[in-house]
C-alpha cells in the first residue's frame, strides 16, 4: 500500500517544484550530467552499482512521499484518501518543520556517492540534490508572495478542490466532505494571520487585487442554503454527489442535515472573516506594483527569475530579448497583414483583428458550445497526423471542458490539468469562455495546440507514462522546459500544414508576440518600475489582444514576478537546440527522434537539456 502510495503520491512534485528551477554556474554543472559522478570515479562492480542505485531511488520516492503526506490537499488531488477530511496546515510552525525536513533530506542525498550509481540514477540524484538545495535557499522568501489573488488563494481553491477532486463514493467520503466544510474556520484563520505577517513586513497586495478576492469569496456564499436564491457551487455539488449514492432516505437526510449546518455555521463565518481582513488590507494597499516595492525586492525579482528560466539572464537581458522578439515578430505579421490585402498600419490592423465580430463567437451558451466543440474538432485532427512528429505518443486521453462560473472571472485565459495516474481522470485543457470577446476564433488553433496536442497534454501525459525513471522526475516541472514546449508546439503543426487560414497563423503570430511581451512588461514591472497602466498600454498598442487581456496578463506578472517570462526564454532555447542538432546532422536528422530526446528524460533545466542534445548528436555521429 506504501509503494501504490508513492507511486501516485510523487506527482505533488507537479505542483511543488514550479518555483525550483535555478541557473546553473559551476564547472562540474556544464559537464554531461551523466558524466557527472566524481573528479577521479572508482571501477564499481555491475551489482554493486544496481545496488547503491535502487537504494538511491528508494531514498527519491521517499523524499517525495514525506512531501506529499504534509499536504492533505494534494493527496485528494492524486486520490489518497488518507486525509481527506483535512486541510493544509499554513502555519509558521509547519513551514519551520518543512525546512528541517528538507535538510534532513539533502544530508541523505549528499551521503550518496553519485559514482556508484548508473547514468539516468546519477542524473536523478543531481536533480533532487539542486531542488533540495534551492528549496533550503529559498526559505528567506517564502513570505515574498501574495496567499490570495485574483489567480490563486485559499479563498478559491478550497472551493475547486471539493468540486473538481473530492469524490463522493461512500459514506465516508461525505462525511470527509463535511468534515472538511468544517474545517474552514481553522484554515482561514491560518490563512488571515498569513495575509497579516507579510503586511507587517511591507508586503501587501496592490489595491486592485482585492474587488477580485472579495468577489471570488461572496460567489462561495451565494445561494442556498447561504440565501433564499438557487443553489450556491458547494451546496449544488454536494448534494448532486450524494444523490449517487446508494444509500437510503434517512442516511441521505442526516448527511444533507449535517452538510447544510456546516454551510450555515462553518463555511458562511469562515469567509466573511476572511472579507474583513482583506478589506482591512485593502485599506492599508496602494498602487505600487513590483516586486522593487519589497524590502530586498530587487535581490528576490533576480532569484525569481533565475529560477523560472533555469538561466543566468538578468532583468535587463531578458527586457532587451523581448524587445527584439516583439520587432521580430512584428515583420512577420506585417506578411500576413499584406496577404489579406488590408490597407494600413500593423497597429491598425491590431484594431481591426480587435474589434472585428466576425471572429467572436456570441456571447450565449451557444457560442460558449461551439467554441468548445471546435478546439475539440482541431485537437482531433492534429491527433490523427501524431506519427508524423513524434515516436512516443501519450496514452492518457484528454478533453475539453469550460472554466466553472464560480472561478471564471479571475481565472486565467486557458490552461491545462494533468491526468490522474490511474487513468480515471483524463487531461483537461480549460477554456476560460467568461469574455467571449477574449477569446478569438483566430487564435483558437495556437491556443488549442499549446494547451492541448501536442502542448501540455503531449508533454505532461508522456511525462507521467515515462519508465524506468523515479517518480520525482516523472512529476516534476521546470516552468521554462513545460511552458517553453507549449509555445513551442504552438508553432509545430505549421510544419506540417496547418495553419492554412492566414488569420489563424495570425493568431499563432499574435500569442508568440504575446509572450515576448511578457519579457518587457515582466521585467519593466518589477525592475523598471513600469505602472500597472504602463504595462496594460505596451500590450494595447503591441498586440491584437482585446484590453481586458491586457489588463489580465498586468496583473497576473504583478502578483506572479518572474513566472511569465518561462515560456519565451524556453521556446528560443528549444529552437535553438533544434537548429543546432539539424546543423550537425544535415540528412540524418529525424524530428521524431528530436521530440523523444526533449520529452524522453521529463522536465529539466535549460541547460541539461541543451546536454541530451548533444548527446544526442554525438550518437547519431559515432
Amino acid at each position: 500500500m506504501y509503494k501504490a502510495k508513492v507511486a501516485a503520491a510523487v506527482s505533488l512534485a507537479l505542483f511543488m517544484s514550479a518555483c525550483s528551477e535555478a541557473p546553473r554556474t559551476t564547472e562540474a554543472e556544464n559537464q554531461s550530467p551523466n558524466a557527472q559522478a566524481q573528479t577521479a570515479p572508482e571501477n564499481y562492480s555491475a551489482e554493486v552499482i544496481a545496488a547503491e542505485s535502487e537504494k538511491a531511488n528508494q531514498l527519491f520516492e521517499e523524499i517525495f512521499m514525506a512531501n506529499v503526506m504534509r499536504s492533505p490537499m494534494f493527496q485528494t488531488r492524486l486520490g489518497i484518501k488518507d486525509n481527506q477530511d483535512k486541510w493544509d496546515d499554513l502555519s509558521e510552525q509547519h513551514d519551520a518543520e518543512g525546512l528541517a525536513m528538507a535538510k534532513e533530506h539533502l544530508a541523505q542525498v549528499e551521503a550518496i556517492d553519485p559514482a556508484q550509481l548508473n547514468e539516468q540514477t546519477r542524473l536523478s540524484w543531481k536533480l533532487m540534490k539542486q531542488e533540495l538545495e534551492e528549496g533550503i535557499a529559498d526559505y528567506k522568501w517564502r513570505h515574498y508572495n501574495y496567499p490570495v489573488n485574483q489567480m490563486f488563494g485559499m479563498h478559491s481553491s478550497v472551493a475547486a478542490l471539493l468540486i473538481n477532486q473530492h469524490g463522493i463514493e461512500e459514506v465516508k467520503d461525505a462525511e470527509d466532505y463535511i468534515a472538511r466544510l468544517n474545517g474552514l474556520p481553522e484554515l482561514f484563520d491560518q490563512l488571515g494571520e498569513n495575509l497579516k505577517l507579510r503586511a507587517e513586513k511591507g508586503i501587501i497586495a496592490p489595491k486592485f487585487v482585492y474587488p477580485y478576492v472579495i468577489s471570488d469569496s461572496k460567489n462561495i456564499i451565494t445561494g442556498a442554503p447561504f440565501d433564499d436564491g438557487d443553489a450556491s457551487a458547494l451546496w449544488d455539488d454536494f448534494t448532486g454527489k450524494l444523490e449517487n449514492l446508494d444509500i437510503d432516505e434517512s442516511q441521505y437526510n442526516e448527511l444533507v442535515s449535517q452538510a447544510q449546518t456546516a454551510m450555515l455555521e462553518s463555511v458562511k463565518p469562515a469567509y466573511e472573516n476572511l472579507i474583513s481582513v482583506v478589506e482591512d488590507l485593502e485599506a492599508q494597499a496602494n498602487t505600487k506594483d513590483g516586486a522593487w516595492k519589497f524590502p530586498d525586492g530587487e535581490a528576490f525579482y533576480n532569484n525569481a527569475l533565475q529560477r523560472t528560466t533555469t538561466t543566468d539572464l538578468t532583468a535587463n537581458e531578458i527586457h532587451e530579448i523581448g524587445l527584439s522578439e516583439v520587432a521580430r515578430i512584428h515583420d512577420e505579421m506585417r506578411v500576413i497583414m499584406n496577404k489579406v490585402g488590408f490597407d494600413g498600419t500593423l497597429q491598425e490592423f491590431f484594431v481591426h483583428m480587435r474589434n472585428n465580430e466576425d471572429f467572436i463567437y456570441p456571447d450565449t451558451e451557444e457560442g460558449r458550445a461551439r467554441y468548445l466543440s471546435e478546439a475539440k474538432e482541431i485537437i482531433d485532427v492534429m491527433r490523427g497526423r501524431l506519427d508524423e512528429l513524434f515516436l512516443t505518443k501519450p496514452k492518457a486521453d484528454m478533453i475539453v471542458k469550460a472554466v466553472e462560473p464560480f472561478r471564471e472571472k479571475s481565472a486565467g485565459k486557458a490552461f491545462y490539468q494533468q491526468p490522474s495516474m490511474d487513468g480515471t481522470r483524463p487531461g483537461t485543457y480549460y477554456a476560460n469562455l467568461y469574455d467571449m470577446a477574449s477569446m478569438p476564433t483566430y487564435q483558437m488553433e495556437a491556443l488549442a495546440y499549446h494547451e492541448g496536442i501536442p502542448g501540455h497534454h503531449m508533454q505532461i501525459a508522456i511525462q507521467q507514462e515515462l519508465e524506468n525513471v523515479p517518480n520525482f522526475r516523472k512529476f516534476g516541472r521546470v516552468t521554462a522546459y513545460s511552458e517553453g514546449w507549449g509555445l513551442y508546439t504552438e508553432k509545430l503543426p505549421k510544419e506540417i500544414g496547418f495553419y492554412q487560414d492566414p488569420y489563424s497563423d495570425f493568431g499563432r503570430l499574435a500569442m508568440e508576440l504575446w509572450r515576448a511581451c511578457r519579457l518587457v512588461v515582466d521585467t519593466g514591472i518589477h525592475s523598471k518600475k513600469w505602472t500597472r497602466e504602463e504595462g496594460i498600454e505596451y500590450y494595447v498598442n503591441n498586440t491584437p489582444n482585446a484590453r481586458a487581456d491586457a489588463v489580465k496578463m498586468v496583473e497576473r506578472h504583478i502578483v506572479m514576478p518572474g513566472q511569465a517570462t518561462a515560456y519565451k526564454i524556453g521556446m528560443n532555447k528549444i529552437l535553438e537546440l533544434r537548429a543546432k542538432a539539424k546543423e550537425a546532422l544535415g540528412e540524418q536528422f529525424d524530428i521524431r527522434e528530436f521530440h523523444d530526446v526533449i520529452l524522453a528524460n521529463g522536465p529539466v533545466p535549460l541547460n541539461i537539456l541543451e546536454q541530451f542534445v548533444d548527446e544526442y548528436i554525438a550518437s547519431k555521429q559515432s
